[in-house]
């Protein structure tokens, strides 16, 4: 009885284990295909025109053409106005300060009166001196005579001539001395500074006004070496200078230094500015030389320039897709750059967006209704396709 039992059970089993396991192979199966389906319904899904795996957004982007204008190669630095006449004038005699005639701000010319000492003791020293001088030409006068007629000796009269001729000179001391208690302006310019007041004694070479010609300023750029065959004199400067904006000065090149400074290696470089009264000694420039000029340059802005490697290249955008060029440049000034090579006029060149753009990337121009309108660039309305 058991051994008959035994046989069926065993096959109970085997038929078991089959059938479990040909669902276990059905689930799979199925899962499988529901997997495929959901990933081609998805990209169905993401609008992907064809269902084409692995398409790119469009990178948003604005451009300018290209376009022909006037530019300038110019260096450009910064530097301090500077008055190359300052004078100081100072006291050249002692005295008391007894008179100013001119305040810090005044126009002076040269030989001017600005001030006046006490002259009576110089006065009284001339006087002293040309009573002597008087008495010694007389004494010289009656001996030259007696000279003549052989009443005195040769050594005498040369004695008398001596005593003469010093006290001359004194005289004449004296009568300088005197005219110095006159101060009278050195140069002609403006009285930047007075540096003594009435009733003050005044010392030998004590300083009384500073004068300046600011009817012309000079302003002094240490320039790098490799300019040195740009710079000449005669070449205009333009010069901002912070005290006085939205104002334009203009200046020219007066002298470049020959000698390159081999500690800094640079040259001096002299600009000067004459007959602008706002400008002021001591304001801060920043000085533009223009050392060449161009009518009719082919250009774009310098942030459309992408510097790789030595190169430097923009991106053009054409039939909706941006193109690497690689391009030969010139003159390169604050805000455009010359293409002399590997590029067209009329040509749309990202500047916006520029950072995200790759070569062969579809693009999307933002401003290309703008540019339409103005008939700037045809056919840049460039939408992925």
């Amino acid at each position: 009885m058991n051994r008959s039992v035994r046989p069926a059970t065993s096959s109970r089993l085997l038929l078991a284990a089959a059938l479990g396991l040909s669902l276990v192979l059905a689930a799979c199966a199925k899962g499988g295909k529901e997997e495929a389906a959901g990933e081609a319904a998805g990209e169905t899904r993401s609008g992907r025109p064809g269902g084409k795996p692995g398409a790119a957004d469009p990178v948003p982007v604005e451009v300018v053409p290209a376009t022909t204008r006037r530019i300038a190669a110019r260096y450009t630095g910064t530097a301090n106005l500077e008055v190359p006449a300052d004078a100081q004038v100072v006291a050249k005699t002692s005295g008391v300060l007894l008179r100013v005639f001119v305040e810090e701000g005044d126009p002076v010319r040269a030989g001017q009166v600005l001030a006046q000492l006490d002259p009576e003791r110089p006065r009284l020293e001339l006087a002293r001196a040309e009573a002597t001088l008087r008495r010694l030409e007389s004494n010289f006068a009656r001996s030259k005579e007696l000279f003549e007629r052989k009443l005195v000796s040769a050594e005498a009269n040369e004695q008398l001539r001596y005593e003469y001729e010093s006290a001359k000179a004194a005289y004449e001391l004296a009568k300088l001395e005197l005219s110095y208690t006159t101060i009278t302006a050195p140069i002609s310019g403006v009285v930047a500074q007075r540096l003594a007041k009435p009733g003050n004694l005044i010392t030998v070479n004590a300083p009384l006004y500073r004068i300046v010609d600011n009817s012309r300023l000079e302003a002094v750029l240490n320039v790098p070496e490799r300019e040195l065959a740009t710079m000449r004199p005669g070449l205009p400067i333009r010069m901002a200078v912070d005290a006085l904006p939205g104002q334009a000065f203009e200046g020219v090149v007066d002298r470049v230094s020959p000698v390159v400074d081999s500690q800094t290696g640079t040259f001096r470089v002299v600009g000067v500015f004459r007959d602008q009264p706002q400008l002021r000694p001591g304001m801060f420039g920043r000085l533009a030389i223009v050392y060449d000029e161009r009518e009719a340059a082919l250009t774009v802005p310098r942030e459309a320039l992408a510097e790789s490697a030595g190169e430097s290249a923009v991106f053009v955008v054409k039939d909706g897709r941006a193109e690497r060029r690689v391009l030969r440049l010139g003159y390169v000034n604050g805000e455009y750059a010359e293409v002399l090579e590997g590029l067209a006029p009329g040509e749309p060149v990202v500047t916006q967006g520029r950072i995200a753009v790759r070569d062969g990337v579809p693009v999307e121009v933002l401003n290309a209704a703008a540019l339409a309108a103005k008939g700037a660039v045809a056919g840049s309305d460039a939408t992925t396709p």
